[in-house]
């Protein structure tokens, strides 16, 4: 008599099959499903855990298709059955993000972000890789001389019009006006910090304010994620939106936080972020989050993608950005 498939399981499957590891493997999934749907429940008081979480959340379908080896191997109906919840909800966070890029319209910019590195020695190689992309804008961070002079110079001929403020600046394609800086700087910090700017794009569909921004930096570490600088920073930026009278309003930046970190919640919740594409961008050796952001207001982001990398620490990111 031939054996059922379904019984030719590995050992410690057949052994404890039919009681504990699909028990553990069915708890999992659910607290699995748990994380991705409620993860705005985790706490963020000691330690951060809710914003630690949510930088890393896409990966939780790692953890799903673990399971699903281990429910397979298994032969457990259970444990599948309890997989379709943290499917379910990795889907509806994140499967939007995954449909392909739809083609340019009428009244789109596109834009390209990246923080250039402080340390970047290839600052032309870097510029041209930039410019290659065609973008209408560039937004930059980590500005420093003398490498700001190369940008100036190797950018100049495709991008006639920037504005540089402190470490930041913004490469267009069309004029720019009104070009300042904007003040982000935590209360901790003492010495000279100038990481915002904003400006008017004067673009053939009508002109929008720019701003570009450099967050602080979150480190991690025994006690957990220290975002409190990064935090403080985005508050400043969102009332600085938020008192914007032009519109549309389009935010480029490294914003040291991903768009899922409730960190960033002053200006996720007055801006719309990308609909489609992952673009992890940090670190450019093996990237794990996207903290390099373009977000907009009265206008939509479309797909965002990486470019090829360059000298940097980021992976450049690009958006199609359609105006409303």
């Amino acid at each position: 008599m031939r054996r059922d498939p379904w019984q030719r399981r590995p050992a410690w499957a057949r052994q404890r099959g039919r009681g504990r590891v699909p028990a553990v493997l069915s708890v999992l999934a659910v607290l699995t499903a748990g994380l991705l749907a409620f993860h705005r429940a985790v706490p963020n008081s000691v330690g951060r855990p809710g914003s630690l979480l949510e930088a890393f959340l896409p990966w939780l379908g790692l953890v799903v298709v673990v399971l699903l080896v281990l429910a397979l191997l298994c032969r457990s109906a259970t444990a599948l059955l309890a997989l379709l919840l943290p499917v379910a909800a990795w889907t509806h966070l994140f499967g939007g993000l995954l449909v392909p890029e739809a083609g340019p319209g009428p009244h789109d910019l596109v834009v390209v972000q990246h923080n250039v590195s402080d340390e970047n020695p290839d600052p032309a190689g870097t510029a041209r890789v930039l410019a290659d992309a065609g973008p209408d804008l560039i937004a930059l961070e980590e500005l420093v001389p003398p490498a700001l002079a190369v940008y100036e110079r190797i950018l100049a001929p495709r991008y006639p019009h920037h504005a540089v403020r402190g470490t930041v600046g913004l490469w267009s394609k069309h004029p720019l006006t009104d070009a300042r800086p904007v003040d982000i700087k935590p209360r901790s910090i003492t010495g000279s910090w100038n990481r915002g700017l904003r400006a008017v794009v004067h673009t053939p569909h009508g002109d929008i304010a720019a701003y570009v921004a450099h967050l602080p930096s979150v480190r991690v570490g025994a006690g957990g994620l220290a975002s409190a600088r990064r935090d403080e920073s985005a508050g400043l930026l969102g009332r600085a939106v938020a008192a914007e009278r032009l519109s549309p309003v389009v935010l480029l930046g490294d914003l040291n936080g991903t768009v899922d970190d409730r960190g960033l919640a002053p200006l996720t919740s007055r801006l719309n972020t990308a609909e489609r594409g992952f673009a992890f961008s940090f670190p450019a050796v093996f990237p794990v989050a996207r903290i390099d952001q373009v977000m907009a207001r009265e206008a939509t982001v479309g797909h965002i993608r990486t470019l090829p990398a360059t000298a940097g620490d980021h992976l450049p990111v690009v958006a199609r950005v359609t105006l409303d």
